[in-house]
């Protein structure tokens, strides 16, 4: 499936949210909320929150099955997100949901307290992702725009693991998406 509107990423989820979240115990959407509520009660922007509730809909976007790590294979995810969602949002939105793995591997070299708190799928996934960065790249990572961003959205990404969590429903966030995405020019003619 293509999304080119929000209301595209809200039947995405509709339809797909159910499938399982990488082995954690959730599903796709209940991780998709969960992250997104952590930003909200961080106070961030409406569009980092928006950016946390969408950073992993690449998954959505590119099935591989049930936990493609475990069968050596990276969905790329990140890449097939931000494609998608930059006819939709600005930069404010895709380029932490474009640099969220970047912000793990950076993570794992800022922290090496980090890398042994992740959960068994991240750290297969952090393997096949190319690991910690390196002194070079991370310093490169930190000096890209959005870089901030894509560490809370990372942190929050850890955090949202957890079965059972109440949240706010799939319609509080697609309003905050809504409120954020970009302005046709074709709609204000």
């Amino acid at each position: 499936m293509n999304i080119h509107s929000i209301e595209d990423i809200e039947t995405l989820f509709l339809r797909d949210g159910h499938l399982a979240y990488a082995g954690e115990g959730i599903n796709q959407l209940e991780h998709a909320l969960q992250c997104a509520q952590l930003a909200e009660q961080a106070d961030a922007s409406p569009a980092l929150i928006t950016a946390a509730f969408l950073h992993d809909i690449g998954h959505l976007l590119n099935p591989k099955g049930d936990t493609p790590t475990a069968r050596g294979i990276d969905d790329q995810h990140q890449f097939v997100a931000s494609h998608h969602l930059k006819s939709i949002f600005n930069q404010e939105v895709v380029a932490p949901v474009h640099l969220h793995v970047l912000g793990k591997r950076a993570l794992c070299a800022m922290e090496p307290a980090y890398y042994v708190a992740l959960s068994p799928d991240s750290k297969r996934s952090l393997a096949l992702q190319g690991g910690a960065l390196t002194d070079r790249e991370l310093e490169d990572f930190l000096a890209t725009p959005h870089a901030q961003e894509a560490l809370l959205v990372r942190r929050w990404d850890d955090l949202a693991k957890t079965p059972g969590r109440a949240t706010p429903t799939l319609a509080h966030f697609i309003a905050i998406a809504r409120s954020v995405q970009k302005i046709d020019p074709h709609l204000s003619q």
